[in-house]
């Protein structure tokens, strides 16, 4: 078995940005996917059409996912269309990134975004004085999904947590996500968090890894609302 060149380089250049670990291990399942999918279906991984590209859209919410048992009476399970958008738009980043490479035709890059004019603006985000800010590049392969509503809990249960962490540090965190509402990838960031005592507070350092698509909280269970994001990336809207 040989290695995909382009695909490594890909995850070595999110290495070597600061990526977390959980996010290069999420981006290469899903690149693999696509190209498997591309070498099973017969489609050249660095020219695809449009419709070949919907046709995988489709076919990852249609094709039941491996079973996680192997006994014959295991209920199939299906992607949602949110995870295939997810995965779609990690697709389009891997594309774009090889198109500045070389490896991908410009025609293929151009042909997955299209020009949207916002008519509800995002709460904090800047139209500019002439509206020219609500024209946006959007995804042209997506499915339309309702985004759930954010979670989040009372200071009650945030008391409950804070009384449960065992070390300093894992109550810093949790205080750190309910005040700031911020994304626990980003807070924890695979050690990469120093603590400075000063003389009146404690000041948490740390990084920001530029993941604003499947970010998820301490084992899934802590949800806090965070703002809006800095600027508009059309693969993660």
């Amino acid at each position: 078995m040989e290695l995909h060149v382009e695909a490594c380089a890909y995850l070595a250049g999110l290495r070597a940005a600061g990526q977390t670990f959980n996010t290069e291990k999420t981006y290469a399942g899903r690149i693999a996917l696509y190209l498997s999918y591309c070498r099973g279906h017969g489609v050249d991984w660095s020219s695809p059409s449009l419709a070949q590209l919907m046709a995988m859209m489709r076919w990852l919410v249609d094709e039941p996912m491996p079973a996680r048992s192997r006994r014959p009476a295991a209920t199939a399970r299906y992607r949602s269309e949110g995870t295939a958008n997810a995965i779609m738009g990690t697709v389009g980043e891997f594309l774009s990134w090889c198109c500045l490479q070389g490896w991908v035709p410009p025609t293929v890059v151009n042909a997955l975004t299209q020009p949207k004019y916002l008519r509800f603006l995002p709460v904090g985000f800047d139209a500019g004085e002439d509206g020219q800010n609500r024209t946006v590049m959007a995804r042209t392969i997506t499915f339309r999904v309702a985004v759930p509503g954010y979670e989040w809990l009372s200071d009650e249960e945030i008391a409950v947590l804070l009384g449960l962490a065992r070390h300093a540090r894992d109550a810093f965190l949790i205080q750190l996500l309910a005040e700031t509402g911020m994304f626990s990838g980003v807070a924890q960031l695979a050690g990469r968090i120093s603590l400075r005592l000063c003389s009146s507070e404690a000041v948490a350092k740390h990084g920001s890894d530029g993941n604003t698509c499947g970010a998820t909280t301490l084992s899934g269970v802590l949800k806090f609302r965070c703002g809006a994001r800095a600027e508009w990336d059309p693969w993660c809207s």
